[in-house]
This record gives C-alpha cells, structure tokens and sequence, in this order.
C-alpha cells in the first residue's frame, strides 16, 4: 500500500493525501510536481526512475473501509534536499531516455 508520504523530499512542500501535484517513482520516492519538472528533470535522484502523479486514496468509505480513514497516510517526513549541480550531471545522460526504457 502506497504511503503517502506527507511532503516533497526535495523542497518540503506539503503534500496531503489529496494533493494533485505530488510525484512518485515506483520506489514511492515523492516530489512536488514542480520539483520534478524544474529541478529533476523527471529523474529519480533515489533509483534513476521516471516519476507519476500520485494515486489519490479516497477520504471517504465507499467500499470495504478502502479509504483514509482506515488507511491514514504517512507523517513521516523524508526531507532530503537535491544539490541542483550534482543532480543535473547525474541526469544529462538519462534524461532524454524515456523513464519506460531506462
């Protein structure tokens, strides 16, 4: 189950569970939209991996206590900060590879 992590790891903007512009890779590494876009360049600085928009879980139960308030998301803020420079040399040679044939 996806965890929802709380923030983006790079500039700590906040990213509740309904948040339409949080990111993940397939290791849930989360980002907000606009980090991705203009400081990763759709690179995972974690596993190299392109990013998604984020499945929103829903508030409500509508279905077999599939929702929030069952399955509340993480608080656990992962807060690690991207050096710019470093990352950008990391991501030259990958980021004109499609995230699906990395």
């Amino acid at each position: 189950m996806l965890e929802l992590r709380p923030t983006c790891e790079h500039c700590n903007k906040s990213l509740p569970p309904a948040a339409t512009d949080a990111r993940i890779c397939s290791y849930e590494c989360t980002f907000c939209a606009h980090c991705v876009d203009t400081v990763l360049a759709n690179v995972c600085p974690n596993c190299a991996g392109g990013f998604a928009p984020r499945p929103l879980r829903p508030a409500r139960n509508w279905k077999n206590n599939n929702y929030l308030g069952n399955d509340a998301a993480s608080t656990t803020v992962k807060h690690r900060p991207v050096d710019p420079v470093a990352h950008a040399a990391f991501a030259a040679a990958i980021k004109a590879i499609a995230p699906e044939q990395r």
